[in-house]
Order: C-alpha cells, then sequence, then structure tokens
C-alpha cells in the first residue's frame, strides 16, 4: 500500500503561481512513477503530467505545457507540482497518483494509488 497525501492548494488569481505538494508514505516512493490529474466541476479526471521512478522523464499534458513542472525528492519521498501563469480553466481538485506506468500519458485506469485531493481554484 502506499498513502498519497496532497497539500499546496487555495486560491489565487490568474497569472499567478502555486506549488502543489504529494507526500508518500507506506511502499517505497521511489518504485513508483509519478503523475497529476485533476478534475473539473462537471468534467472527466484527465492526466496533467508525469514523472519516472528516478526522474529522468516528465511528461506533460499540452494544456499545462510550458507552465507546470512536475519534480520529484524521493530522500523526501514527494512529488511536486509548480503551477505558473495560471488560468480559470485550471481551476479544478488536483489529485497526485503513483503508477508504473512511465508516460507520455497515463490514463486514469493506470494508476495503483490515488491521493484524495486538493482544490485549486483561480479567479479571472
Amino acid at each position: 500500500q502506499v498513502q498519497l497525501v496532497e497539500s499546496g492548494g487555495g486560491l489565487v488569481q490568474a497569472g499567478g503561481s502555486l506549488r502543489l505538494s504529494c507526500t508518500a508514505s507506506g511502499r517505497t516512493f521511489s518504485y513508483y512513477n509519478m503523475g497529476w490529474f485533476r478534475q473539473a466541476p462537471g468534467k472527466e479526471r484527465e492526466f496533467v503530467a508525469v514523472i519516472t521512478w528516478n526522474a529522468g522523464i516528465t511528461y506533460d499534458a499540452d494544456s499545462v505545457k510550458g507552465r507546470f513542472t512536475i519534480s520529484r525528492d524521493n530522500a523526501k519521498n514527494t512529488v511536486y507540482l509548480q503551477m505558473n501563469s495560471l488560468k480559470p480553466e485550471d481551476t479544478a481538485v488536483y489529485y497526485c497518483a503513483a503508477t508504473g506506468r512511465p508516460g507520455p500519458v497515463i490514463r486514469s485506469h493506470e494508476v495503483d494509488y490515488w491521493g484524495k485531493g486538493t482544490l485549486v481554484t483561480v479567479s479571472s
């Protein structure tokens, strides 16, 4: 079992930045590729970014490319999502995910463990 706990969500104005964190406990964090997904009200959960177990490769969804950066610190069992130039359409609950898949796109059914999510609200 892997337990994932997200933090760092909140309310921010358009153009602003937030950094989300996801701390893992349980089975060895460094064995997993880690990802971020998001789900906006009334929409399906969508892939945002993934980083391989050794942080060697990252993939981002086209909608966030150039604005969001995923990173990880295996010594701290933590994965991050730095979000810059935020837009109102980025408003969603953001979920941390542990997966055996390296990308470039992770589908929801390919996730082994989910966090409970953290809400990001971007005002216009």
